[in-house]
Formats: C-alpha cells, structure tokens, sequence
C-alpha cells in the first residue's frame, strides 16, 4: 500500500524530532548542504529585517546546524540574528561576499575569516563590508562584531 502525499506531509511532525530532518529536505532541493547559496537578488528577503536582498557587497548568509540557509541584506543584521539563536558558531557557517571581488557578491568568504571596512554605507546602517584578511585598514570580525552589538537596533 502506497502512502499518497498528504499523508506523508502530514506525518512530517512526527519526524521532526529527529535530529537529520532538515538535512534530508535540504537535500530535496537543488541547494548544496555546504557553503553560500545562490541568493536571488532583488527577490531573496532578509529573514531579520524583511528588506529585498539588493547590495550585494552587503549581504550575509548563516547556514545553521539543519544546514538551513538564512539569507541577510547587511552583516548587523546576520550577527543580530546569530545573537539571539541557540547553536554557537562553532556549529554554523557563516559567509559574506567580498565586497572588492568582481562581480560584487560574486565570492564568498568565512565571516569570522573575514577582515571589516568599516563606515561604509550598509542597507541598515551598521556601516560594515567584507574583504578577503590582510587587507589594510580593516578590523577583524570580533571587532566588526563587537561595533554592531554596541549600535544595536
């Protein structure tokens, strides 16, 4: 006997207690269960503050321990976010595009690898672009971190 579709969605409650459910529907989907996703530009929403995912040079991206990819418009809005979830970082992957590479958003890197610009014109505000580490003039991702916690919002 076959099970039709709603019945298996609707059995879907029950086997959310285990803990590789959003690793199987992951990997249902064309998105890989590692590194950044593709963002869909001027489509894609920030999952903290709602706003259309536009300037790439900006945007961030969480992949949680479910390998689950929570998409931002600004790197304050991801460490926001972070701030407030159960999982530590050591259990998240965490990527910014770099904001120098051509095309912009075009690569992606570690957050907490990453080195900070700081006072840039950011969609919400907290004034952070990423760039690849060692690049002059930047701060480090605890110091960007510790800046946007002190903005708040």
């Amino acid at each position: 006997m076959s099970m039709d579709r709603r019945r298996f969605v609707s059995s879907l409650p029950a086997l959310a207690a285990g803990p590789y459910l959003g690793a199987v529907l992951a990997g249902c989907s064309s998105e890989p269960l590692t590194g950044p996703a593709e963002i869909k530009w001027d489509r894609d929403v920030c999952v903290r503050c709602s706003m259309v995912i536009s300037e790439r040079a900006y945007a961030a991206q969480i992949r949680d321990p479910m390998k689950k990819v929570h998409k931002f418009d600004d790197f304050g809005c991801a460490i926001f976010w972070k701030e407030h979830q159960t999982f530590s970082d050591a259990e998240i992957e965490f990527w910014v595009p770099d904001a120098r590479a051509e095309p912009a958003g075009g690569t992606w890197l570690d957050a907490r690898q990453a080195a900070y610009l700081a006072g840039r014109r950011s969609p919400m505000g907290y004034g952070f672009a990423a760039v690849a580490p060692g690049t002059p003039e930047t701060v480090g991702y605890d110091a960007a971190r510790k800046a946007v916690l002190a903005k708040g919002r």
